[in-house]
């Protein structure tokens, strides 16, 4: 058995269970952005098709929202 063999399935519960955008998913999992954003985009449409709908509609959430938290950051940045 692969390593990344089921992975795909936890960082998708995961996103899925705290609503977790791709950045922080891998902070937590202390695995690069684009391992996260593989597994949960590609391996998981394979290993896991129902998880991969949901999972997909909540990366969808967060890219829609992505500038409001950038806005945040820029202003918890500058406010002193």
């Amino acid at each position: 058995m692969r390593e990344t063999d089921g992975r795909a399935v936890i960082l998708g519960e995961y996103i899925l269970d705290t609503g977790a955008t791709v950045r922080a998913t891998a902070k937590v999992f202390k695995i690069s952005k684009s391992t996260v954003h593989k597994d949960v985009t590609q391996r998981l449409r394979y290993d896991n098709p129902q998880l991969y709908k949901e999972v997909k509609a909540v990366l969808e959430k967060n890219k829609n929202e992505r500038h409001i938290r950038g806005g945040m950051a820029t202003k918890r940045k500058y406010k002193g």
